[in-house]
């Protein structure tokens, strides 16, 4: 099961309080004030983890704390600092403060960290309140609290290709044709209730990672169906795949629709280079050719079947030259902005 949301309350660290204590060793009369200061509490860190796919573990457990500082002592001894706590999520994982909206981070590739929480500060003890007017401080400062904040964790898949269809399709049949995975298939719409992704092997040591996304209906953007839920799980692909089945009565109001729902969702999202891939192509014979379209935009006109995977391979083809040209270009800007 694919848990791509889940709100979560963090609190770091308390601050430890400074020492009040006055020095008392043999021969050292009036040995002044000699209280430490307490130790910082525990920040709260998200770091991605490509070991997860989910955010299932904080669907259950939704309160998280991290480790307090310790209090200061007597021979201008600091409390230790509380321990920092780690929570880990999968790549691609959002945050955004759940009471505000905003965006505290992004968490892209395994390894990228975010602060969530930050720990308090220690207060000092007496020893930093002596001056030479004011020789027996008994002053002292307690600990500042810890950040409270309740965050949301949203989940986007992190694939190269999308495969973007009104519900039946043919998305998971050419999810199964392409690569390993296996969707589940029926001949109902709605079997695919989750995105699912699979990772496409050409020759040559070439692959790309592909995400069926469940169907898309007229309204998916303002939550209709299941398009509203799993529309943010292609804002991350460099390509996008229209699927089209060939049987359908009318392809070019279908195509019109699909790029409609996409473009009420995101601007950016419908501006991503596309290709049409017309689907199901064993439902007609061989000298059919492929329905007619106007699609100026699409980089390509394809037709396939996942059942007979003819034209599989010229489609895989195509969709690993998209996917270069757009690493192409993100590298190029990468090296333009540094």
């Amino acid at each position: 099961m694919l848990i791509d949301h889940a709100v979560i309350d963090v609190r770091a660290g308390d601050g430890g309080s400074g020492c009040v204590s006055f020095r008392r060793e043999k021969y050292v009369p009036r040995g002044g004030p000699d209280g430490g200061d307490g130790g910082r509490g525990g920040d709260i860190e998200l770091v991605a983890d490509p070991h997860l796919t989910t955010l299932l573990d904080y669907h259950y457990k939704q309160q998280y704390r991290a480790e307090r500082g310790r209090h200061g002592q007597g021979k201008r001894r600091t409390g230790a600092s509380g321990a920092d706590l780690v929570l880990r999520v999968p790549p691609g994982t959002v945050v955004k403060d759940a009471d505000t909206g905003r965006l505290l981070g992004e968490l892209v590739r395994a390894g990228d960290r975010c602060r969530v929480a930050r720990g308090g500060r220690g207060g000092r003890g007496n020893a930093a309140f002596a001056s030479a007017t004011h020789q027996t401080p008994r002053e002292h400062e307690p600990g500042a609290p810890g950040e409270l904040r309740r965050i949301e964790l949203e989940l986007k898949l992190i694939a190269d290709v999308g495969l973007v269809g009104q519900p039946n399709a043919g998305k998971s049949t050419l999810l199964a044709a392409l690569s390993a995975a296996r969707p589940k298939i029926a001949d109902y719409p709605f079997t695919t209730l989750e995105p699912h992704l699979g990772v496409v092997g050409l020759s040559g040591e070439r692959s790309f990672v592909l995400a069926d996304i469940p169907g898309i209906i007229e309204g998916a953007h303002e939550g209709k169906g299941l398009g509203l839920r799993f529309l943010r799980h292609i804002e991350r692909t460099r390509t996008l795949a229209y699927l089209i089945p060939v049987d359908a009565p009318d392809p070019q109001a279908e195509y019109e629709l699909l790029r409609r729902e996409l473009a009420e969702y995101s601007r950016e999202l419908a501006d991503k280079p596309h290709c049409i891939v017309f689907s199901k192509a064993d439902l007609l014979s061989t000298d059919d050719g492929i329905p007619s379209i106007a699609a100026e935009d699409a980089s390509g006109l394809f037709r396939v079947s996942g059942v007979t995977r003819a034209g599989r391979d010229e489609l895989a083809d195509a969709l690993w030259n998209a996917v270069r040209r757009e690493l192409a270009a993100e590298e190029e800007a990468d090296r333009r902005r540094s």
